[in-house]
């Protein structure tokens, strides 16, 4: 199981691809954090959209991207959009998540969830009884290691990180915004400044 593409945009209408860091070279090519496991994806089209924290998306043809080659450079691609000629263009794209819309993304598989749908949800740990909020998941860290962990807002505002595996997971409803896991006995508790297991 893992959590694929990584965040939703607003309204829920987009599905982000990569996040632009900064210019790369001389020809307007950018270098971006890649925010989806189907770098691939990339070379399957060429209209893409471009979000900035306000105002309306901007469309944008891409004309190439590649993965760069250097040493420590996984997670990041490098893009180059139509129109975009120099430095100082290229400049002027720094922050902005490139994404396409929700119905263009890949198909999953049944243990595949898109962590855009996961973000914004309620964290509940169904092992005890009764069921306890933990808080609203916030991000998906697939840095980390080889799972991926929850960034959850807890209860008192604490980030807590909780592994998301397979062995823990119970439901997940989209629509109601609700994940439901079975998680060891203390994994919360540890997290949770000034509280103490029941």
């Amino acid at each position: 199981m893992r959590a694929t593409v990584a965040e939703r945009g607003d309204e829920q209408n987009w599905v982000w691809l990569a996040r632009i860091r900064r210019p790369q070279g001389r020809k307007g090519e950018v270098l971006a954090d890649l925010l989806t496991d189907f770098p691939e994806k990339f070379s399957e089209r060429k209209r893409v959209w471009l979000l900035a924290g306000s105002g309306a998306p901007r469309e944008a043809e891409l004309r190439a991207h590649w993965l760069p080659k250097k040493s420590g450079s996984a997670g990041e691609v490098v893009l180059h959009f139509v129109g975009v000629d120099s430095i100082n263009d290229a400049e002027k794209l720094r922050g902005l998540v490139v994404a396409i819309s929700r119905e263009e993304r890949a198909t999953l598989s049944e243990d595949e969830y898109y962590a855009g749908d996961l973000m914004g949800c309620v964290l509940v740990d169904v092992a005890v009884a009764p069921e306890r909020e933990v808080g609203v998941i916030e991000d998906v860290d697939r840095e980390a290691g080889p799972v991926a962990l929850l960034v959850v807002k807890g209860r008192s505002g604490e980030e807590l990180l909780v592994p998301f595996a397979k062995a823990y997971l119970r439901r997940i409803d989209v629509d109601a915004k609700r994940v439901e896991m079975a998680l060891p006995e203390g994994l919360v508790d540890l997290n949770l400044p000034g509280e103490t297991s029941a």
